[in-house]
């Protein structure tokens, strides 16, 4: 279930999305929230992404 992004905790791995009037549009891999934005998970890398909703990444319902 998505939650507002308003929300999201900064110790685990998120699954992030925008949303519109189309529904969800979800990025492909984890991310983390820091104090300054998200980071990939996996590289650190910082993403440039305004999401506007979260829930728990499940690994073993994506693909990598």
């Amino acid at each position: 279930m998505w939650q507002p992004i308003s929300t999201a905790p900064f110790d685990r791995d998120l699954e992030l999305a925008v949303m519109d009037r189309d529904g969800a549009h979800a990025l492909v891999f984890p991310c983390r929230r820091i104090l300054t934005g998200w980071i990939k998970s996996a590289t650190k890398e910082r993403v440039d992404i305004s999401p506007t909703h979260w829930r728990i990444w499940e690994p073993a319902n994506k693909e990598v």
